[in-house]
């Protein structure tokens, strides 16, 4: 009798929290960035309308487009196989005065033709349970997650709330 055991495939959490990957970004010329982190990734970044770049108000939308897919990808992945296809775009409302997104509505198109009414119900409930649940980019957001800006070598002082 064998005794043969199966080897598990594992694949990265896409979810999982990041705390041990750096990231930062560099300066290379006036208004233009570059970020990075531990693990190789680069992105450009500069003001809107810079070429091959992005700017930080796109690298959100982005953060949370791409979230949202590497959330929805597992119940995708099941009705419509590794290699279907899938979009998720992302736009906003933005307000001048206060210099901010006060919307972000992302928006999953996948084709689903080949799943009859019953099978698309399961995998929108599927998809929403997914997302809202797991999507740390939108959690976050929607949580009204605080920011903290310090420059290094300044003097202790009081930050706003």
């Amino acid at each position: 009798m064998s005794t043969a055991s199966h080897a598990e495939v594992t694949r990265p959490d896409p979810l999982a929290d990041a705390a041990g990957t750096r990231l930062w970004v560099e300066r290379v010329g006036s208004r233009r960035w570059v970020g990075h982190s531990s693990r190789g990734a680069t992105v450009r970044i500069g003001p809107v309308g810079t070429d091959g770049a992005f700017s930080p108000a796109e690298l959100l939308k982005i953060a949370l487009a791409g979230c949202a897919g590497l959330t929805a990808d597992a119940p995708l992945e099941r009705r419509i196989g590794p290699d279907g296809p899938a979009t998720v775009t992302v736009d906003g409302s933005f307000d001048p005065e206060e210099k901010r997104y006060t919307t972000l509505t992302d928006r999953l198109t996948v084709d689903l033709s080949g799943l009859d009414e019953a099978a698309r119900q399961r995998l929108f409930a599927s998809l929403h349970r997914a997302v809202e649940g797991h999507c740390v980019v939108a959690r976050t957001l929607d949580a009204g997650a605080s920011t903290t800006f310090t420059v290094v070598g300044e003097p202790e002082r009081e930050h706003a709330p």
